[in-house]
Parts: structure tokens; C-alpha cells; sequence
């Protein structure tokens, strides 16, 4: 079971609570994640990625066990802790200013 944690405005579309829990089959990257929360949540399809590009939005940043994977390709395998549902995946709305 991969947890998934959701920046705010992504939860109120969805109507779930702070963390998510899907179950992705085969090989865990952030594509795969990011499908199999597209598939359950219908209603978040091209608010984390573009609809015909598949690239990440630009205000939002993919976190696994504190590392940013934001500018990894989306083929990239997530760490063992995201896979065995000891930590999240996060998505995170990016905060300017100083």
C-alpha cells in the first residue's frame, strides 16, 4: 500500500483527508503513483501533471524519504520505504517568496 499526501487544495477537490493510500501494481515510480491516483481520483486528472505533456504542474514538488524528485523523470523508482508504506510520497504545493 503506497501513502500519498496531498497539498490542501488537492484534498478539498478529492474530498479525502491528508493522506491517501493506493495500491499500485509492478514497479512503484512516480508515474505509477501518480496513475493509480489519477484512476481513484478521477477529479485530480491534469491538476498534478499537464493532460497531453504528462509533466509535473509547475507549482507542485514530488518528496520520497526527504529527497526531491520533482525533476527526476517520471520512470524513476521510489525508494523501498515508499513501497512498503513506511513513508509517504509527498505532493507539495511550492511556496515562493523569502
Amino acid at each position: 500500500m503506497i501513502r500519498v499526501v496531498l497539498p490542501y487544495h488537492l484534498r478539498t477537490l478529492a474530498r479525502v483527508g491528508p493522506e491517501v493510500e493506493l495500491d499500485v501494481n509492478g514497479v512503484v515510480t512516480v508515474r505509477s503513483v501518480l496513475d493509480a491516483l489519477e484512476i481513484r481520483y478521477p477529479m485530480l486528472c491534469g491538476t498534478i501533471r499537464d493532460h497531453v505533456t504528462q509533466q509535473r504542474r509547475p507549482f507542485l514538488r514530488f518528496f520520497a524519504c526527504e529527497q526531491d524528485l520533482s525533476l527526476e523523470p517520471p520512470d524513476t523508482i521510489l525508494p523501498d520505504a515508499i513501497v512498503s508504506g513506511s513513508e509517504p510520497f509527498l505532493i507539495i504545493g511550492a511556496i515562493a517568496g523569502g
